[in-house]
C-alpha cells in the first residue's frame, strides 16, 4: 500500500528551530502586553484570557498579570492552546507589517512540489495553531506555499505525543493509517504516530544528531516513497 498523504512537523522539520525561538517567540513576548490591552474585548482574545486565568489558577488576574503569565509560558515553550492562539494572532500582525518572513527549508519546498505532482496530499501538524502554520507557509521566504497544503492540524486535535491525536487526523482525512507518513525530528512524536499505525520517518538535519530506531533522513531530498 503506497503513501497517499504526508504529515509534516514544523520546527526542526520544515522550518529551523532558530526561527521559532530567536524570531517568533521574542516577538510575541514583546508584543503580548500591548496586544492584550488593545484587543481584550475581542471575543477570541477574551476567551484566551479567560482560559489563561483558569489554567494558571488565577481567576482574578489583571490583564497585565495575564500578559506576564503568557510571557513566562512562551519562555517555557508551553504547549497551551490559549497561548498558541494568541501567538498566532500576534504573528499575523507581524507578518502583515513585514517584520519578518517565515523561514522554510528549500529542500522541503522542492519536495512538496514533487508530492503535489504525484497526487500525494500534504498536511502539517504543529503545537502552533493552525492559523499560525498558515501564516508561516503563506508568508515564507520562499513565497506563498498555501496551495501545496491540503490542511493543517494543531493541539485542538490532541497532543503531539498522544496516539489519539494521530488517530483523529486519520479519521479527518479519511485514509488508512498505513497510507500516511508522519515526518518529525522528535522521537516521542514518531512513537505516538507509529502506535496509531502511521508510517514514520525522522528528520535529522543536524549532522551531529544520532539516528535512533526510526527510518531517518537528513533532508527531504533523501526521502524515498514507495
Amino acid at each position: 500500500m503506497g503513501i497517499r498523504a504526508i504529515i509534516v512537523d514544523t520546527a526542526g522539520t520544515t522550518t529551523d528551530h532558530a526561527f521559532i525561538h530567536d524570531v517568533l517567540f521574542p516577538y510575541s513576548i514583546k508584543a503580548m502586553p500591548t496586544y492584550l490591552a488593545q484587543h481584550k474585548d475581542d471575543v477570541l482574545v477574551d476567551n484566551c484570557i479567560c482560559d489563561t486565568r483558569e489554567m494558571a489558577l488565577e481567576e482574578d488576574a489583571s490583564i497585565e498579570r495575564v500578559a506576564e503569565i503568557l510571557q513566562q509560558w512562551v519562555k517555557e515553550d508551553r504547549k497551551a492552546t490559549p497561548l498558541k492562539t494568541l501567538q498566532g494572532l500576534i504573528w499575523k500582525e507581524g507578518y502583515a507589517k513585514g517584520e519578518f518572513t517565515g523561514h522554510i527549508f528549500p529542500d522541503f519546498i522542492d519536495a512538496a512540489t514533487r508530492f503535489k505532482a504525484r497526487g500525494i496530499r500534504l498536511y502539517s501538524f504543529s503545537s502552533a495553531s493552525a492559523e499560525a502554520q498558515k501564516l508561516l507557509f503563506s508568508h515564507s521566504d520562499g513565497g506563498d506555499l498555501t496551495e501545496i497544503f491540503n490542511g493543517h492540524f494543531d493541539t485542538r486535535t490532541g497532543g503531539k505525543q498522544d496516539k489519539q491525536a494521530y488517530s483523529n487526523i486519520i479519521n479527518t482525512i479519511s485514509m488508512a493509517p498505513k497510507q500516511v507518513m508522519f515526518i518529525s525530528d522528535l522521537a516521542d512524536e514518531l512513537k505516538a504516530a507509529q502506535s496509531a499505525g502511521l508510517q514514520t520517518c525522522q528528520m535529522l538535519r543536524d549532522p551531529a544528531e544520532a539516528a535512533g530506531s526510526f527510518r531517518h533522513i537528513r533532508s527531504f531530498n533523501d526521502l524515498q516513497l514507495s
